[in-house]
């Protein structure tokens, strides 16, 4: 993908919603940093509203990604989906305006801009879009995805935390916040 493909000259747009789709995969990322992701197969589908003096741009973001499991290490499948709004506006110094500008769906262009460049966005929404826990749910624990000596390992760490602990120490704990 060319970062051509990812530039939309709104110039020659009429005013209302113009649609746009993008599928992206791990060729996108190769601009940006290393991901910790892999396999990426996301379907952007982008709804810009263009108004006088300011666009709305609504952005959908679904598919997959393989992610590192939090829990056994495994790659593990990770469905996308979220949903993101940003409100571009055409002022005459954009670069003043983006610095002050206290809201990050926000942002700023030049009147004499001809062009809107989302694959920074994108970038970003991929990202956002990846759940904090990476792991599979309760249910699938064992699954496919696991790998089991992890999780047997794990088992067996939780057992021995449960066993009851050496009573010679208990009591301790009382006087350890004395000297605050």
């Amino acid at each position: 993908m060319a970062r051509r493909d990812f530039e939309i000259p709104f110039v020659g747009l009429k005013p209302g919603i113009h649609e746009f789709s993008y599928n992206i995969n791990d060729k996108f990322f190769e601009a940006y940093q290393q991901q910790d992701f892999q396999n990426c197969n996301a379907h952007i589908k982008l709804a810009l509203d263009k108004k006088n003096g300011f666009m709305l741009l609504f952005f959908e973001v679904g598919g997959t990604v393989e992610i590192s499991c939090d829990r056994c290490g495994n790659m593990l499948p990770i469905e996308l989906w979220d949903e993101f709004k940003v409100l571009v506006k055409m002022v005459e110094d954009p670069d003043i305006m983006n610095e002050q500008e206290e809201d990050p769906d926000v942002h700023y262009i030049s009147k004499n801009e001809s062009h809107l460049h989302i694959a920074d966005w994108i970038y970003e929404f991929i990202n956002l879009a990846i759940p904090n826990q990476r792991r599979c749910r309760d249910e699938d624990i064992g699954g496919k995805y696991c790998n089991k000596e992890v999780l047997a390992v794990l088992k067996k760490l939780d057992a021995q935390a449960k066993k009851p602990q050496n009573t010679l120490w208990k009591g301790l704990e009382k006087f350890k916040d004395l000297d605050k």
